[in-house]
């Protein structure tokens, strides 16, 4: 015979199941109480829109030059000004964005990608297979990866997909190293014990737990991976090894506008610089901030 209390108590608890939020639920909320972290993502969002759609509502030729538009200050025609060789400035940055986004994106990814893999078999297996594989990332993480940019793409010529390789294959060393650590932790877990007792592998364990188990720094790291790629284009298109016209980027259009600093013509490095800056620092934002949501320790019931 049930008294009127566990009748009360039983009709309480799916109410209370249904109000406990999940994982996920937890894990937007501790990010979206971090206001650097949504301002960061508005950025992203904002910029993305910019370059993505803007194209549509501000259309320009950014394929044939007009020499006799060149270096225009920002009026009413052209809002931002021209180019040096005429080409409307704000629609070249948003072309120019394009690239710059697409490259770091795909780059950082392609590396977090090979990284987290080439980190986790390492960690894994250990012994002597982590030993050779470390070394090989050791001794690659000595070499300056500006310098090994510069010289890969003086030797290729940098079209977009080569350019993603090229920033790619330096890029995953940092990552690689950062979840090889992590995977050393996992290894010792009891459900990898038990996946092994039952006759699970090598392949099992790394892309069915550690990758799994990992995720929470995978994405945070790949968030810094991408703010790094897109400081790699913008310094490559600095030194001129950037994508052949009539395509830009950001870093080309910087590195053509200090030319004219001398002569006050400030339109022509402001907006890319500025551009620069703001898509570097909405990542770094929204990395610290995914870094806080994955913090179980920040988490509250």
């Amino acid at each position: 015979m049930t008294t009127p209390a566990l009748e009360a108590l039983d009709a309480t608890q799916p109410d209370a199941a249904l109000a406990t939020p999940g994982p996920a639920r937890r894990t937007l909320a501790v990010f979206a109480r971090n206001k650097l972290a949504l301002t960061g993502a508005l950025v992203l969002l904002a910029l993305l829109a910019f370059c993505f759609l803007g194209p549509l509502v501000h259309p320009t030729d950014q394929i044939h030059t007009d020499l006799s538009q060149a270096n225009r200050a920002p009026g009413a025609d052209h809002l931002l000004g021209t180019t040096d060789l005429g080409y409307d400035l704000l629609g070249r940055l948003m072309y120019g964005g394009r690239t710059s986004l697409e490259v770091g994106l795909a780059a950082g990814l392609l590396a977090t990608c090979f990284g987290t893999v080439y980190g986790s078999v390492a960690g894994y297996f250990g012994g002597w297979t982590d030993a050779v594989m470390m070394r090989i990332t050791d001794a690659a993480l000595a070499v300056p990866a500006l310098f090994l940019l510069v010289v890969v793409a003086a030797i290729v010529t940098p079209g977009k997909p080569v350019l993603i390789l090229i920033i790619a294959s330096v890029a995953w060393l940092s990552p690689a190293r950062l979840i090889r650590g992590e995977a050393l932790a996992l290894r010792s877990r009891d459900y990898i014990h038990a996946m092994r007792l039952m006759g699970g592998g090598g392949g099992r364990a790394v892309f069915r737990h550690i990758v799994p188990n990992a995720v929470g720094t995978v994405i945070v790291n790949a968030t810094f991976q991408v703010a790094d790629a897109i400081l790699y284009v913008a310094y490559l298109s600095f030194l001129g090894l950037s994508i052949p016209p009539p395509a830009a980027d950001w870093g080309s259009l910087l590195s053509a506008g200090i030319t004219y600093t001398q002569v006050g013509h400030w339109w022509l490095i402001f907006p890319p610089g500025l551009a620069i800056v703001l898509v570097v620092a909405a990542f770094h934002c929204i990395g610290d901030g995914l870094r806080d949501a994955f913090d179980v320790r920040l988490h509250k019931n």
